[in-house]
This record gives structure tokens, C-alpha cells and sequence, in this order.
């Protein structure tokens, strides 16, 4: 029997670690009918501006994100490299970041900056899901963490699908809105590449290996829970919202 039980709790080996990483692929959000009617150019311009105005909560929350796995990780390696996101997202005083530049996009899809930061119109279930990825980063390993980002091994993809979509499917939208996606197919394939090491080097035991891909697919989850949402529309509790 204990024979049996060690050979059970083998670790994968990194190939199949990877492959079965890479196979989280498949609930990756662009498969989500909203993204489906987006690429195909169905989505009015109501539904696209819903969509800006939610993501953004996403946009904003991810340097949230990256500071909790900043604070996890007692590495300083490890934190010198992974201050880049935060950077990359919050920019410097001398270069805007991703944050500005989803501002930049929703302007060029006709939300203010200002509607924006006011997350008037967060959808209650938006702001749940994005809530609860950061809390996962603060509260699970830092490794683990690291695994869920993993969803930029299949973003540059989906976001070159968007782009040219975009550009094709919905002339009305000024071009320099979407620099966001421009900078994206850069940087998340150098982002995935770092995370994939780090993941691949600290996960050796099966135990590891099973929570970052289980953290994968919660990433994938979240995601998919967004889109569900901006997908039904309006959906506030009555009453004020400010």
C-alpha cells in the first residue's frame, strides 16, 4: 500500500507540469460569447463601453495584486523582478502605465477618465470577483500566486485576435485607444516566460504542482465570472451609488 502511495505522489515532470499549465488554455476568456461577439464585431457600442468601464476595475486591482504577492515573498531576487508589474501597470512620473493607458481606451470608446475612476458603473459581481483575486494573492502562497498570473501564457494570442478585431469591426473607436493592447503583446510574453521559470522551479512536489494549477484555473475562473457578468448587463441594487 505504501508502494502504491509513493508512486501516486511522483511529481510530474516539467513537461507535463507545463503541459498541464498550458492546458488551462481552454477556459481561457476568450472562448467567453462576450469575447466571441466582440471578435466577430457584434457587440454595440453600449456593450463596449460596459465593458471598458468593468475591466478597468480589473486594470486598477492588479497592482493590488502584485504588492500582496510582493509582501509574500520573502526573495529579494524574486521581488526586484516582480516590482516590474506594479511599474509596468502604476507607471512613473515620466511614463504613464497600463492604468493610464485603459483610461486612454475607455476615452476612445466614450467614457470619461472621470466615470472611470468613479467605478459608478462596477457591477456588483465584477467588483466580487476582482475582490477575490486579490484577496487569493494575499492569502495563498506567494508561489501559488505567481501560478494564477499564468493566464499571459495565453494573452498575447487573444489579445492580437482583439486588436485586430477591434481596428476592423468598430471604425468609430479613435486608434490611439488602443495602445493598451499594443504594449500588452510586448510585455505578457515576457512577464509568462519569468512566471512560467518561477513556477516550473519551486513546484517539485506533486502537492505544489496540483495548487498552481489549481490556482490557474481559479485565475481562469475570475475571469470568466467578469465576463458572465458584463455579458448579463445591468445588475445594481436599487438606491444610490455613490
Amino acid at each position: 500500500m505504501t508502494d502504491v502511495a509513493d508512486r501516486a505522489a511522483v511529481a510530474w515532470s516539467p513537461a507535463e507540469f507545463t503541459e498541464r499549465l498550458r492546458a488551462q488554455s481552454t477556459r481561457y476568456h476568450n472562448l467567453h460569447p462576450f469575447h466571441q461577439r466582440m471578435d466577430g464585431g457584434a457587440l454595440s457600442r453600449e456593450e463596449l463601453q460596459r465593458w471598458v468601464t468593468n475591466r478597468f476595475y480589473y486594470q486598477k486591482c492588479i497592482p493590488l495584486k502584485d504588492a500582496a504577492i510582493l509582501a509574500n515573498c520573502p526573495e529579494v531576487e524574486v521581488r526586484r523582478e516582480w516590482i516590474g508589474r506594479i511599474l509596468d501597470h502604476d507607471g512613473t512620473a515620466a511614463e504613464p502605465g497600463g492604468i493610464d493607458s485603459w483610461l486612454a481606451l475607455g476615452e476612445s470608446l466614450g467614457v470619461s477618465r472621470r466615470e472611470l475612476v468613479s467605478e459608478r458603473g462596477v457591477l456588483p459581481a465584477v467588483r466580487y470577483a476582482v475582490d477575490a483575486y486579490v484577496t487569493f494573492a494575499r492569502e495563498r502562497p506567494w508561489i501559488e500566486a505567481v501560478a494564477s498570473s499564468l493566464t499571459e501564457l495565453f494573452g498575447p494570442a487573444a489579445i492580437k485576435v482583439r486588436l485586430e478585431a477591434l481596428e476592423r469591426h468598430y471604425p468609430w473607436i479613435d486608434p490611439a485607444g488602443l495602445q493598451y493592447f499594443r504594449t500588452r503583446l510586448v510585455k505578457a510574453p515576457r512577464d509568462a516566460r519569468y512566471a512560467l521559470d518561477l513556477t516550473l522551479e519551486r513546484c517539485t512536489t506533486l502537492e505544489r504542482q496540483e495548487a498552481a494549477v489549481a490556482a490557474l484555473r481559479f485565475k481562469t475562473e475570475m475571469l470568466w465570472a467578469q465576463l458572465d457578468a458584463i455579458d448579463r448587463g445591468e445588475s445594481q441594487p436599487p438606491g444610490p451609488r455613490a
